[in-house]
């Protein structure tokens, strides 16, 4: 099966990577970001891993992290900084999508190197293992690549997969072409040293679809071990300017996707005909998306401002309806100062995003049915009374009204959010004491 895989990507890549090269042009990536794709690592990294292998450390090289875009990123950050515990070993980390490299560059300060990740073909993947010849390398959540994951045995490179997870979308596919599949699958997973599971049952589905009974662990959710990002400039301006125009309530409905805009807007109006001097803050997910959300906001007869556009030494506009946040690693901070919050990706089937954000500030998140990525985590919310759930934009609607006027329901919720993001911390340290075992594991040459 594996010949037939190599075959396929093979051919992947002479059609892909000239998709790959327009598409970084129009998304204005540098041109070294295609080449990483390709397997090129950067020299300063390729001269930081050889220094960690000559370095005094648990284990000869660096420690190379993947996190695919912004949610694996924001989870990887306590890891990465924990990791810092190993004397000697650099850590770099990979991202496959732009943004999540935009985010990467600004949140892990901490790290010694960022650049792409390489596809899943045979060449791109022994290049890069092979320049970087890492001591370990830790997939965020379960981003699955066969190749990479044989080569990195060939090598003799453990695979640790941290904070893994399989949704029940994903695993109700597996199921389906089980019968094509499944043994490839089980030989895929064989390759990697170690799974770090969020829950019981993302270890079962681990183990079912073929990880090896012994590699499977649970170590919990490490966004709960996120931390609150310090305020940022225009974060610091926008919450003083409000203050200043009495702008009130704010609203800030965050990773909002496709086909979600309009459910988000509908929910506004709602609460704009109560409180005319609203304000609503649109953030948007995806970069692809901040043009068609400023559209939308302006064909239903709002005044739309961007983030892009503003100018932090001038006013805001007194008459702005909407403030569509069209960039990225600004939105966490934005909730601190909500009167109610969104969390997008869950009023169409997009499987949720990370409802932590809003209850680091003690912000109860609201959120729409499909929450698939975040089972776990919304249903804890819901039980202990710290979020609400929605199905539609004009409920939406009606719970932000809610809880603005009720501000002892607001605080207690909010408190109630604040508590049970703290009292689930934990995930880091015992993942980290995890990889310290698998690096201890290994022998220096002597």
């Amino acid at each position: 099966m594996y010949f037939f895989y190599r075959i396929l990507t093979a051919a992947g890549m002479f059609l892909l990577a000239p998709y790959y090269a327009l598409r970084g042009w129009r998304r204005g990536e540098p041109s070294s970001a295609l080449g990483e794709r390709l397997g090129s690592v950067p020299p300063e990294i390729i001269a930081c891993a050889a220094a960690s292998r000559a370095a005094d450390g648990p284990a000869p090289g660096a420690i190379w992290i993947h996190a695919v875009s912004v949610g694996e990123v924001l989870a990887a950050k306590p890891l990465a900084e924990g990791l810092r515990r190993f004397p000697g070993q650099a850590v770099f980390v990979s991202t496959t999508t732009e943004t999540g490299q935009r985010l990467a560059r600004e949140r892990l300060q901490s790290v010694d190197g960022i650049f792409y990740f390489p596809l899943d073909w045979i060449v791109p993947v022994r290049r890069a293992l092979r320049s970087i010849h890492p001591a370990l390398v830790i997939v965020m959540e379960t981003e699955i690549w066969p190749n990479f994951l044989r080569e990195a045995r060939r090598l003799g490179i453990p695979v640790i997969f941290a904070n893994a997870r399989i949704s029940e979308r994903s695993f109700a596919r597996f199921k389906r072409w089980e019968f094509l599949i499944g043994e490839f699958f089980k030989q895929t997973l064989q390759d990697a040293e170690l799974f770090l599971a969020q829950t019981p049952e993302d270890a079962a589905r681990l183990r079912e679809m073929g990880a090896p009974e012994e590699r499977v662990e649970v170590t919990g959710n490490l966004k709960y071990d996120g931390e609150p990002p310090a305020a940022s400039r225009f974060g610091a301006w926008l919450e003083n300017q409000v203050r200043a125009q009495e702008r009130w309530p704010v609203f800030v409905a965050g990773s909002v996707v496709a086909e979600e805009e309009e459910a988000v807007l509908a929910a506004y109006d709602i609460v704009q005909r109560q409180w005319r001097h609203a304000l609503l803050v649109l953030a948007p997910r995806k970069p692809d998306r901040f043009d068609s959300a400023a559209a939308i906001a302006a064909v239903g007869g709002w005044n739309v401002i961007r983030r892009s556009r503003l100018d932090v030494a001038a006013p805001l506009d007194e008459n702005a309806d909407v403030l569509v946040l069209d960039s990225i690693g600004e939105l966490a901070g934005l909730y601190s100062f909500a009167d109610a919050v969104f969390v997008g990706g869950s009023l169409v089937p997009a499987g949720g995003h990370n409802i932590l954000e809003p209850a680091w500030f003690s912000k109860p998140p609201v959120f729409g049915r499909s929450m698939e990525n975040f089972r776990d985590m919304a249903a804890q919310f819901l039980a202990a009374k710290a979020g609400v759930e929605v199905s539609s934009g004009q409920q939406l609607g009606k719970v932000w009204v809610q809880l603005v006027e009720d501000h002892a329901l607001r605080e207690r919720m909010g408190q109630a959010a604040r508590v049970l993001s703290e009292r689930n911390r934990g995930a880091t340290a015992r993942s980290l004491d995890r990889i310290a075992a698998v690096l201890g594991a290994q022998e220096r040459p002597t």
